[in-house]
């Protein structure tokens, strides 16, 4: 989740930037070794291109924007940003991480996260502030949040940030064929694909409905993804399968799906 809100001026504005001086002055939470906005670079169109970058203690893991059933996802506050319109990540691959004594999606020891911060006016620069809560594991797992702020934008590319670029999963015009199906508290999708897949994530784009973990089998070289699809209602509704996305990572990479054949 991302939130945007106007900048604030005199002692709240204060507050806040003390809130965001760098980690080195700050607590670190447990697990973390540090993070820092990587400042990125400013496109022709007056977009920005940075990336949070998280470095964890040995053995620690955080999560994915859809960690699973019992994850935590992290929540971006650019409260504090300058010139800022909006923000898109570029979330590299997730991996498979335990969460208890659960299975979630997310990172081990680094994660350079990318994103393009869109200006509220392209002829200003863009000002980054960040807060995060995110959730962090070893063997129990803990929430964590940090307040970061970038320094300006550089004259090139950063090669770390184009690296964690090509590890967002590619856009693939294949389409599983899907039923949609009532459940007690929202709605079941089961999606059908040919070939093996060995690990998936099911999301509803544009929504805060909570999804389950995805469960897969796989027979006869065809993988049937299952997930829950939950409002905060709590009661089944309307799903358009048009603003489904599937998440699926094997040996050959990751890809991205969007929508049902028909």
């Amino acid at each position: 989740m991302i939130r945007i809100v106007p900048s604030l001026a005199g002692p709240a504005a204060a507050m806040l930037w003390f809130a965001a001086l760098p980690l080195a002055a700050q607590e670190l939470p447990t697990g973390l070794d540090g993070a820092r906005i990587l400042p990125g670079w400013t496109q022709s169109d007056g977009s920005r291109i940075g990336a949070i970058e998280f470095r964890l203690q040995p053995g620690w893991k955080t999560y994915w924007r859809n960690p699973g059933d019992s994850g935590l996802p992290p929540v971006f506050d650019w409260q504090g940003s300058e010139n800022l319109r909006d923000v898109a990540f570029h979330w590299p691959a997730p991996q498979v991480i335990s969460s208890g004594d659960d299975l979630a999606l997310g990172y081990r020891d680094h994660l350079i996260l990318p994103f393009t911060a869109r200006p509220a006016d392209p002829g200003l620069p863009v000002g980054l502030a960040v807060s995060v809560d995110f959730g962090l594991c070893k063997n129990i797992c803990v929430p964590a949040r940090v307040a970061l702020r970038a320094d300006a934008a550089g004259a090139a590319p950063d090669p770390a940030i184009l690296t964690a670029m090509t590890q967002v999963p590619r856009p693939d015009a294949d389409r599983p064929r899907c039923t949609i199906s009532p459940i007690e508290d929202g709605m079941r999708v089961t999606a059908t694909l040919p070939r093996p897949v060995a690990l998936a994530a099911m999301e509803l784009e544009g929504s805060d409905v909570w999804v389950s973990g995805t469960e897969l089998r796989t027979r006869s070289g065809e993988t049937t993804l299952t997930a829950d699809f939950v409002p905060l209602q709590a009661v089944p509704f309307d799903l358009p399968t048009d603003r489904l996305v599937f998440t699926l990572i094997d040996d050959a990479g990751a890809v991205e799906l969007r929508g049902c054949t028909d």
